[in-house]
């Protein structure tokens, strides 16, 4: 794995590796199919064999961009809603991000497998816990909405030991992988139907073939 950029190239969070930004629709979850600008930090410590942003990984390869020319981008193209994603967002600190951001107005969501400590401000948290690195205690108590992404039928029992942490009025989301999705699909709907606290999230974006 490479290095993360250190602290006085961060100069304490006002650059960031951005991997890339732009402004698309939601495909997942509680806000799948609105408009969002997604701002996707480069580095991950996490490494899931399904992930679909593997070239986000190494964060070398993206050179630290100020925050104020990301805020400059979401500004330019009207977006009311900025989804912080990755890779593994919280390993950076995110204060000087999410101010500026909040300076303009938007809700800022944070999507993360809450391995690291939580920095900056949101309005939303999608907490996606990985067997890798589990979630930090405080990840669950910040959770508004919880997706457990499910390859196989061990990982429903993974999905009850996250549930069972979060808090009372967190939504909850269980997510076919996608290269098996077909396969698991049909568990999925039975044990949703068979536990109805629980929502299906698809991955719509990917049917819409878009970002």
């Amino acid at each position: 794995m490479a290095a993360f950029p250190d602290s006085g190239v961060l100069d304490g969070g006002r650059s960031l590796p951005v991997a890339e930004d732009f402004y698309t629709v939601q495909g997942e979850g509680r806000h799948a199919g609105r408009a969002a600008y997604f701002v996707r930090l480069g580095g991950c410590d996490v490494g899931c064999e399904w992930c679909d942003a593997k070239y986000a990984w190494n964060p070398a390869l993206f050179p630290p961009v100020g925050v104020g020319e990301v805020v400059g981008r979401v500004a330019a193209c009207g977006a009311q809603t900025v989804v912080v994603t990755g890779g593994e967002p919280l390993i950076y600190p995110l204060e000087p991000l999410t101010r500026a951001l909040a300076g303009q107005g938007v809700r800022i969501h944070l999507e993360t497998s809450g391995s690291h400590p939580f920095s900056g401000r949101f309005d939303w948290v999608c907490l996606s816990p990985k067997r890798r690195r589990p979630p930090l205690d405080e990840a669950f108590a910040r959770a508004d909405e919880l997706k457990v992404v499910v390859g196989c039928e061990e990982d429903f029992a993974w999905a009850e030991q996250n549930a069972a942490r979060v808090g009372e009025g967190c939504l909850l989301y269980l997510q076919p992988e996608w290269s098996v999705a077909e396969k698991v699909m049909p568990a999925i709907v039975e044990y949703v139907k068979a536990h109805p606290r629980w929502n299906v999230s698809v991955q719509t974006h990917k049917y819409m073939q878009i970002p």
